[in-house]
């Protein structure tokens, strides 16, 4: 049972409304944000008008507002912005989609004024004005605004999305929109491909992080940026309206070679049950010249020959992405489409494969997962000078499935990395290679023999002796 003096709602009821009010008074003297809060409270028991008049005049002093906002001060701007945004969903919409979507309009137009003085590196900032963008369709879906007025408002966004708040626009509000909306958004973003450029100005080119070189180069930045714009809005238009062709046509020659771009272009064709064409699309695709090949290209290839009979076929592709990429998901749905007892004799022949590759942390992370532990335990035990004690995210999660029964392949690992910590002089990462070192304390129990490898305390001597100078990282040990 929790005691009287627990946080928690109902004890805080047995204070009564009066102190209640008296404490918040309190707690709010100074603070702003907690002010703006209680107004937004006492305006919403009031009327969803009176809360409309408070959000409005908010969203007006935080796009007049020119103080810079760095890492220190981003979170209380976050959830200002979160405070506006949750009040004209949860108290306004209820009652007035029609001035909720409104005010969500004018929410999203912050965020250029708000990027312009704001550091966001993190992306929270710029994921509540995705949120935002979000609310639009239910507030759109709620409102049933007329599709003209609302194409043209889209319009506008795509028009001024600078920093990306707009993004995900039209597949949003494309239901909102309708096929009427839809047409009428298209003719305006084909007007605007036929109108011609002008260079914008040296203080507006500054904001987005573009040089002043000259009215030449300026008015060439505005036409490259104009054709993006148009070039994303009719491609997103084209899958609101189910039309690959339009799809299609905004890629060029040379970006259909692209391994990404085929897979879009072949995915969209085998959903219109194109099949023919999407294994056309899927080979245009430039995948040997080396490099990586994307995951959705070998996904979409692979779909389109299950579509086509190609059965065979799609089962050698999956192994030798397996031999190329050493991909586990594919391996599974290669053994998946084996008979009985035949995937047994694959999936040891798989593992045999991965194990002796030479790309060895690969290996070492598809055999931690597969899991087959013990090939895993025996890759580290081998290989150990292959250890990369920098790649952390791979060896800890290695050492932590390797701890119950393979502790001396966990102690290995956990050595790599306090190893690489106190050889690179990575002080950051000294409590963790304190924490491993105290792990390979309690490994040292387990482990009958360590055959050529040091036993702890000679390995810890050795440590000692060749980084005794590590004096911030041997206190966290005592």
């Amino acid at each position: 049972m929790a005691s009287k003096t627990t946080l928690n709602a109902k004890n805080l009821e047995q204070l009564g409304a009066e102190r209640l009010a008296e404490l918040l008074i309190e707690i709010s003297a100074g603070d702003a944000a907690i002010k703006r809060r209680l107004r937004l409270e006492l305006a919403g028991a009031a009327s969803p008008q009176d809360v409309a008049r408070e959000v409005r005049k908010r969203l007006a002093t935080i796009a007049r507002s020119r103080s810079f906002v760095d890492w220190q001060t981003r979170k209380a701007l976050v959830d200002d912005l979160e405070t506006q945004r949750r009040a004209i969903v949860e108290k306004i919409a209820p009652q007035d989609p029609a001035e909720a979507l409104d005010l969500m309009w004018r929410f999203t137009e912050l965020a250029e004024p708000v990027f312009d003085r704001c550091d966001d590196s993190s992306g929270t900032v710029i994921g509540v004005f995705h949120r935002g963008c979000a609310d639009l369709a239910a507030l759109a879906a709620a409102a049933r605004p007329d599709p003209t007025a609302l194409a043209d408002r889209v319009f506008a966004a795509v028009e001024d999305n600078g920093y990306g708040q707009y993004d995900d626009l039209i597949p949003l509000l494309a239901p909102a929109l309708g096929a009427g909306g839809l047409d009428h958004l298209k003719a305006g973003i084909g007007e605007l491909a036929r109108m011609p450029v002008e260079a914008r100005p040296d203080a507006e080119r500054r904001k987005i992080g573009w040089a002043s070189s000259g009215p030449i180069y300026a008015e060439e930045i505005a036409r490259n940026r104009r054709d993006t714009t148009v070039k994303l809005a009719l491609e997103a238009i084209a899958d609101a309206q189910g039309d690959v062709d339009a799809f299609i046509a905004q890629k060029s020659g040379k970006a259909k070679t692209v391994p990404t771009v085929a897979a879009e272009i072949a995915r969209r064709l085998l959903d219109a049950g194109r099949a023919p064409e999407a294994w056309a699309a899927i080979n245009a695709a430039a995948t040997d010249r080396g490099g990586h090949i994307p995951f959705e290209w070998q996904e979409t290839r692979l779909a389109v020959m299950e579509a086509l009979g190609m059965t065979e076929e799609a089962q050698a592709f999956r192994w030798g992405c397996l031999e190329q990429f050493l991909d586990a998901s594919h391996l599974r749905d290669y053994l998946k489409r084996l008979p009985d007892f035949e995937d047994v004799e694959a999936e040891e022949r798989a593992l045999g494969f991965v194990h002796a590759s030479p790309r060895f942390h690969e290996a070492l992370w598809f055999l931690v997962h597969w899991p087959d532990l013990d090939r895993a335990a025996d890759l580290v035990v081998t290989r150990t000078k292959e250890l990369d004690g920098d790649l952390y995210h791979i060896l800890v999660p290695a050492a932590e499935a390797l701890d119950a029964k393979h502790p001396l392949a966990a102690t290995l690992v956990r050595r790599a990395l306090i190893d690489f910590s106190l050889g690179a002089a990575r002080s950051g990462r000294y409590r963790h290679a304190a924490r491993h070192l105290l792990e390979c304390r309690s490994l040292a129990g387990q482990i009958d023999d360590f055959g050529a490898f040091e036993t702890h305390e000679a390995y810890r001597a050795r440590l000692k002796a060749e980084h005794g100078r590590r004096t911030s990282f041997w206190s966290l040990l005592d």
